[in-house]
């Protein structure tokens, strides 16, 4: 189920908050609003494939039972060990099965082929959707337990409901316990808050319905088309540059909208990522809530800054590359994060001596964001030779199909360039959705509430209405 989707706005949604706020106002406590929210997320959850619940509810359980070990007055360092790295391994190996078998195997299988050996036959693997939200998230309970940075969970009911928080469960932001424990026992609902969500609510599904939904259909036709000419192959990438952005940074607004509805306060996961000056400024923009997981757990882990100059390069590299490996089972996605390694080293290296920086700030923006651009179209392209041909294409050194005229026909109409100019001026301008929303009006309130119906009627109209960030 998807919230841009008519089922979660005409009757999940509404039948929900209807039942939440009767038991509030009925004076039922926070335990069973919790177990309230934990039964629809879990419907939420499993409305296409109901069998997913069980692997959530599965690892929910195996992570709750290991900080109860962890947390236990008399457990010693090794049973403290033993639980963590139980709860690590049980999470890391549901998500490398379901979303790396294939991958592994078919390279296996490749293997094989050079050794002239026979191949091994291949299950299919249905990929659960968001399992790599929630197994993060799981896992940054454990490890802050075992840290001491978190209080442990009194219940199974409410560490339930932490991760089946249906707002934020499929993807992100990627919540962290100890930002939402005093919530989870009890919380303060208020109308401020209530409009501040729906505000917040609004604009991410006028994101998703009017931004990334438009120039999505751009990017999917040039990047579908055979040998597209410059010009062409240029506006697409930078369709889909906008695309992803507008796409996840709508879930996001509405993840954090529907959470302060029942009064949660989830970390911002953007703040004007196309504005960032360098490499290592747009990964402290972009997916924040994801950035900061890898520099809490695994980079800071590894020694972070407060080693070597070689050994803060592995570190870089490292988490790069697993920050590759989240996103998807396919060589693309581990050249994209390698590619955002290689150019995070090269200016750590260069200690802010690079030419760009020493450039006037738009300079150093756009190159940037060129730098970007052409690493969206490894993560977007099947395969490495696909985005190498995209690549080719934007550089002229493709031969051109005497269709790019038609393609030009079809991408370059008043209704395309008015969309990406929109696209280009939210993505640049210093206005941010989520700071507009941080104070409630009247004004802002009406204005929310139009963008919202114009958007609603407009929804009736698209049949393209995907969310990229489903499938990681």
């Amino acid at each position: 189920m998807v919230f841009s989707s008519q089922i979660f706005l005409f009757y999940f949604l509404p039948t929900f908050l209807v039942g939440y706020f009767v038991l509030l106002r009925s004076g039922v406590r926070h335990s069973g609003l919790n177990f309230f929210i934990t039964i629809f997320s879990y419907i939420f959850y499993g409305w296409l494939e109901p069998w997913l619940v069980f692997l959530m509810f599965g690892c929910t359980l195996v992570v709750y039972v290991a900080g109860r070990f962890i947390s236990a007055p008399n457990a010693n360092s090794l049973q403290r060990k033993v639980a963590l790295w139980t709860a690590i391994g049980v999470n890391l190996g549901a998500l490398g099965f379901f979303k790396y078998y294939m991958f592994g195997m078919e390279i296996v299988n490749d293997f094989a082929a050079m050794l002239g050996c026979e191949p091994f036959s291949i299950m299919t693997v249905l990929l659960p959707v968001g399992i790599s939200f929630y197994s993060f998230q799981s896992m940054s309970y454990a490890i802050d337990v075992y840290r001491g940075s978190a209080p442990p969970v009194k219940n199974f009911a409410t560490f339930a409901c932490y991760v089946a928080l249906f707002p934020q469960l499929v993807a992100g932001p990627i919540v962290r316990y100890n930002t939402v424990a005093e919530e989870l026992e009890t919380r303060t609902h208020t109308l401020e808050n209530f409009v501040r969500g729906i505000m917040f609510f609004c604009f991410g599904f006028a994101e998703k319905i009017f931004l990334a939904n438009q120039v999505g259909i751009i990017a999917d036709r040039v990047f579908a088309a055979d040998a597209p000419g410059v010009l062409n192959t240029w506006w697409g990438a930078i369709a889909y540059m906008f695309q992803i952005y507008f796409d996840f940074s709508a879930y996001s607004n509405m993840a954090i909208g529907l959470g302060l509805m029942l009064g949660f306060h989830f970390p911002r996961n953007f703040n004007g990522p196309y504005r960032a000056v360098s490499i290592t400024d747009f990964w402290k923009r972009w997916h924040i809530s994801l950035t900061s997981w890898f520099r809490d757990y695994l980079y800071i882990s590894l020694g972070g800054n407060r080693v070597g100059v070689r050994r803060l390069y592995l570190n870089l590299f490292l988490v790069m590359f697993a920050s590759g490996v989240w996103h998807g089972a396919n060589w693309t996605f581990v050249c994209w994060g390698l590619y955002h390694a290689f150019f995070m080293i090269v200016e750590r290296a260069n200690n802010k001596n690079a030419f760009y920086y020493k450039a006037p700030k738009l300079v150093q923006v756009l190159i940037t964001q060129v730098i970007v651009l052409f690493g969206w179209v490894l993560f977007r392209a099947d395969n490495i030779g696909e985005a190498w041909r995209v690549w080719k294409a934007m550089l002229g050194l493709m031969p051109v199909s005497a269709f790019d005229t038609v393609l030009s026909a079809e991408i370059f109409t008043p209704t395309t360039i008015t969309f990406m100019a929109f696209a280009a001026l939210f993505s640049f301008w210093k206005f941010r959705s989520y700071d507009w929303c941080e104070r409630v009006s009247f004004k802002k309130s009406l204005v929310a509430l139009g963008i919202f119906i114009l958007a609603t009627l407009a929804l009736f109209t698209q049949s393209y209405n995907p969310f990229l960030y489903f499938q990681f």
